[in-house]
């Protein structure tokens, strides 16, 4: 995977706890998500990303953001 395809964001971490707890959140909200592998190009710490959709993501942000998960969209 070089970029996520247009109409989707790719979220990134550096732990493996990290994606499933967003994961788990995204579920809570009701935001649909894909665990994926990270590009290697994104230099995320963790081989594992979340891959949701463009419109679902700015809400999804906001939920990790308040829960206190730490993690970047990568494009």
């Amino acid at each position: 995977m070089t970029r996520p395809d247009p109409g989707t964001v790719l979220l990134v971490f550096d732990s493996a706890n990290a994606v499933l707890w967003a994961e788990e959140i995204a579920d809570d909200v009701g935001v649909p998500v894909e665990v994926v592998p990270a590009p290697a190009e994104s230099r995320a710490k963790c081989d594992l990303a979340l891959l949701t959709t463009l419109a679902r993501a700015p809400e999804l942000q906001e939920a990790l953001t308040a829960e206190g998960v730490p993690f970047r969209p990568w494009t």
